[in-house]
């Protein structure tokens, strides 16, 4: 794993409550068991930006990428990924895990374009933790004059984690087309802030 992650440590800042994790029986056997499926069983990710697939109701399983998108639309995807699980949704992406390699994959139906997002799950659990943690408490001055200084503060915390992230895993952030970015960027601009945390309050008053 890139990125030592524990649930502990999200526990502390985003309470049990928050954290989403996955089933061992909501993953095929070729998936079940690797590093990125135990991770999302363990420790999980908090609910917010991300967020983690419903197994289905009646089969206990989550969805494989053929029974999300027509796999054949894809040009850039592996042979065999029509059989990944897909653990969860970004944006408008489906991310997938590849059991073979660990990467999370985000699939784009409306655009037809699959690109590796992550090399390995605890890559994904690092961004989503950085980033949800950003919202949950930067706080804006509430100063009408301190405006754009509050948000060149907030555009260095966003750089910041594309730095620190991208030294490790360049995947996640490598350029301005990857659903991270654009989270990223609506962040820096004043977007995704939910009306009972810090920032929103502070924001919008």
């Amino acid at each position: 794993m890139l990125f030592d992650v524990t649930r502990s440590e999200l526990v502390d800042i985003f309470g049990e409550d928050r954290l989403v994790t996955l089933p061992a029986t909501a993953f095929p056997p070729a998936a079940a068991d690797t590093e990125g499926a135990r991770l999302l069983q363990t420790v999980g990710v908090p609910a917010g930006t991300l967020w983690l697939r419903v197994p289905d109701e009646d089969s206990g399983r989550l969805p494989l990428v053929q029974d999300i998108v027509y796999v054949e639309d894809f040009e850039d995807s592996s042979e065999d990924a029509g059989e990944w699980p897909v653990i969860g949704w970004l944006l408008n992406a489906h991310l997938a895990l590849d059991p073979g390699s660990g990467k999370v994959h985000a699939f784009d139906a409306d655009e037809e374009t699959v690109q590796a997002l992550h090399t390995d799950v605890s890559s994904l659990v690092q961004v989503t933790f950085r980033f949800q943690r950003l919202l949950d408490e930067f706080t804006f001055s509430g100063d009408d004059g301190d405006e754009e200084a509050d948000f060149e503060r907030l555009e260095r915390e966003v750089e910041r984690i594309r730095q620190e992230t991208s030294s490790i895993d360049p995947l996640p952030l490598q350029d301005d087309e990857t659903v991270w970015s654009v989270v990223g960027e609506e962040i820096a601009a004043g977007q995704r802030f939910k009306a009972n945390r810090p920032g929103a309050r502070s924001l919008y008053g």
